[in-house]
């Protein structure tokens, strides 16, 4: 798919929709067929192997230069639904800086970029291309944040449930988010590089306010990968300890499981005792008329006093 826009004006934030590429405008392509991606190399002059480069989900965040298109691929962050349970992963995003335009191409419709599309972001233009592409290296490293945050309080929530738990299916929780943080310090490491190359361009050193922006965007970066630090350290002492809570759950409802056999099973001694077809039994003689009130006494009388033993040893 293939979307064109443009700012039409200068002191207004109005992104107009536009059905032919104009010098100054912004090519938004989502996971583009062969022949989108053959159209806007021909229109652009852009090689094709810089606009299917952010189409390898393995691809690496890199900066690739050829006359005068510039390629910039940074990961960003996504949000799936997988078995009911929200998780994250990172996909390349590429940025090419032309001469006349902007193209960004993801595989996947990002709500980073649905941000400056639906207006969300102010003074943003799409002919200041040195500086909206800083504006969306801004937003990428937010959306990090925003991502490790949100993993945070899942974690907390998946630590509550540990105290009743009994199953596996926490556990496989703790370990998708633990995957998740894994892949965002790849690839957060790998946008810092990229990064703190771009400050060496000259499409980045035209104007001091870009360089400022750039390194403020460095910086959340190397925000987030402290965070995703301390988050991995906290989710692996986390993961060491569920196994632990979980199977001494287990030991606790064998446990009481066990006492309730045991209690259980004091009737079923007695039912089994006065019930043989044996003669001379206490109480069997029909005259005496309380033989089974008495058994049943006797039997309830064990049954409190065994209970009451066991509660005493933490049984219960």
């Amino acid at each position: 798919m293939i979307s064109i826009y443009k700012t039409v004006s200068e002191t207004g934030n109005s992104l107009q929709q536009l059905d032919s590429i104009e010098p100054g405008c912004w090519i938004n392509m989502v996971s583009p067929s062969e022949q989108e991606v053959l159209l806007i190399s021909k229109k652009t002059g852009v090689p094709v192997e810089f606009l299917n480069a952010a189409l390898d989900e393995e691809e690496s965040s890199r900066i690739d230069i050829e006359d005068a298109n510039s390629l910039f691929i940074v990961d960003i962050p996504f949000t799936e639904m997988e078995e009911n349970s929200l998780t994250y992963d990172t996909y390349p995003l590429g940025i090419i800086h032309t001469q006349k335009e902007i193209i960004t191409v993801c595989l996947k419709n990002s709500k980073l970029l649905n941000d400056f599309i639906e207006g969300n972001i102010r003074s943003f233009y799409t002919f200041k291309r040195s500086r909206f592409i800083l504006q969306i290296l801004y937003r990428v490293s937010s959306y990090f944040l925003i991502c490790l945050r949100q993993i945070e309080k899942k974690s907390l929530m998946i630590q509550k449930k540990l105290h009743s738990s009994v199953s596996n299916k926490v556990l496989m929780q703790l370990l998708s988010l633990q995957n998740s943080l894994v892949y965002f310090s790849t690839s957060l490491k790998a946008n810092e590089i990229t990064l703190e190359k771009m400050l060496k361009l000259e499409i980045m050193q035209k104007y001091e306010e870009d360089k400022d922006i750039l390194e403020d965007v460095i910086i959340e970066i190397k925000q987030a990968i402290e965070m995703t630090g301390i988050y991995a350290n906290i989710l692996n002492a986390t993961m060491e300890a569920s196994a632990n809570v979980i199977s001494n759950n287990l030991n606790l409802v064998m446990k009481l499981l066990a006492s309730v056999t045991i209690v259980m099973s004091i009737p079923n001694i007695y039912s089994g005792l006065f019930g043989m077809n044996v003669t001379g039994l206490p109480w069997s003689e029909a005259a005496s008329g309380h033989g089974f009130a008495i058994v049943l006494s006797m039997t309830l009388i064990t049954v409190i006093a065994t209970i009451i033993i066991l509660n005493k040893r933490d049984m219960f």
